[in-house]
């Protein structure tokens, strides 16, 4: 898979404030661990499913202006492999949400050049999830504008397992020698084999922790965490986001 360069001037949106943010030095990839839904809608006496709701559109928001600056990869932390332990009700409308999303957002990410794809086991999630993935991911296949990667029934130890079974498989039958083995191996064995890594890893509400989220690719990734709950995270806070990124010394273990 083939990262493009694709960019578009950000959209005039009264209160955007771009003044901070270097265009030509941003992240190729910036991934979110979207939290505080929940906590959002307790704070307001709300079910937990408005939190949820509230929280899709502001995935909306920040896949516009991640689009509009010209990023080329976005991933959201959308299912873990562990949010099975929530109850079955809740489960059930985190997946039609994903199903919303996808069905009613399709058009507006194939017009602006988006490209779907999926991280996870997500084939094994109910039937209606993944023909709304599959129609998705196919519909926009060969678009080359800003890559939405969703991370679905995804967990990072998981998905090294799976990895590690891949590489054995291909010992045993021959087709590799296990002197062979490196990082670059196992990183064509991952979910992520055909993006980089992120550049920069955020969650919001205000824990910080990684919560098994790309722990093999997220080891040089910068961290940020805000306590903004993500149905309040705005377009200006992504941008800011970005600018702190800017502002920080990547060193990669040199001087």
């Amino acid at each position: 898979m083939r990262i493009h360069e694709h960019k578009r001037e950000p959209q005039n949106r009264p209160g955007l404030d771009l003044s901070g943010l270097d265009l030509a030095k941003l992240p190729r990839h910036v991934a979110i661990i979207m939290d505080g839904n929940g906590r959002w809608a307790k704070k307001r006496g709300l079910p937990r499913s408005l939190g949820h709701r509230e929280g899709v559109k502001t995935v909306n928001r920040i896949v516009r202006i991640a689009s509009d600056l010209g990023l080329k990869v976005l991933t959201l932390y959308a299912f873990s492999t562990e949010n099975w332990k929530r109850p079955e009700k809740e489960v059930g409308i985190l997946m039609d949400l994903l199903v919303e999303f996808l069905t009613n957002q399709l058009e507006e990410l194939h017009r602006n050049g988006a490209r779907l794809i999926v991280i996870g086991d997500y084939k094994s999630l109910p039937a209606r999830v993944v023909g709304a993935v599959d129609a998705a991911v196919e519909k926009t296949r060969g678009n080359d504008g800003l890559i939405v990667n969703i991370a679905l029934n995804y967990g990072g130890r998981g998905e090294l397992v799976q990895a590690v079974k891949a590489l054995a498989a291909e010992v045993k039958e021959g087709r590799l020698d296990i002197g062979g083995i490196d990082e670059n191996t196992l990183s064509r064995a991952l979910f992520t084999r055909d993006i980089p890594d992120p550049d920069l890893i955020v969650r919001t509400s205000g824990e910080m922790r990684l919560s098994n989220f790309l722990l093999y690719q997220g080891a040089y990734a910068e961290l940020y965490f805000t306590p903004v709950h993500w149905p309040d995270f705005t377009e200006q806070d992504f941008v800011d986001m970005l600018a702190e990124y800017q502002s920080r010394g990547r060193r990669f273990g040199g001087l």
